[in-house]
């Protein structure tokens, strides 16, 4: 048995964005949820580390509720899979330029449920104009 599940409750840091598929021209729903990991150090003091997550949804029902009742701030949980792309990205310049491979992961939503009452967490919203920056670098290799 195969299972790849995906399960986080974070806080989205930037408004949901709506695009189109190259392929086959097929609309879907783009965010960044953030999730936060604490623990203790060995100075017996708090530290957290924020991890970024790029969702998709194809959904079409689902993906129109997302651009329609999601924005930057909301506390979110998203229920998916796992999907990962890799593509090439020229690594120096010249005639002779290197190539990288870059393996990007996201996830793929059937499932997004708002749980917030409308108060976006404050931190969440600060780093995501930053995020939503460093995330359109790679927006353009997109092979949904």
């Amino acid at each position: 048995m195969y299972l790849n599940s995906v399960t986080i409750v974070g806080f989205v840091g930037a408004d949901p964005e709506q695009r189109q598929a190259r392929n086959n021209g097929a609309k879907f729903t783009v965010l960044s949820v953030a999730t936060r990991r604490s623990w203790k150090n060995a100075q017996d003091e708090w530290s957290s580390k924020t991890e970024w997550h790029r969702v998709a949804v194809f959904r079409p029902r689902l993906a129109e509720y997302v651009s329609r009742s999601i924005q930057k701030g909301s506390h979110v949980l998203i229920e998916g899979s796992l999907v990962s792309s890799t593509f090439e990205r020229a690594n120096g310049k010249g005639k002779k330029a290197a190539t990288a491979k870059i393996t990007s992961w996201s996830i793929r939503a059937e499932v997004v449920r708002k749980l917030d009452r409308g108060e976006p967490e404050p931190e969440a919203i600060a780093s995501g104009s930053q995020v939503s920056e460093d995330s359109s670098e790679t927006s353009h290799a997109d092979p949904f």
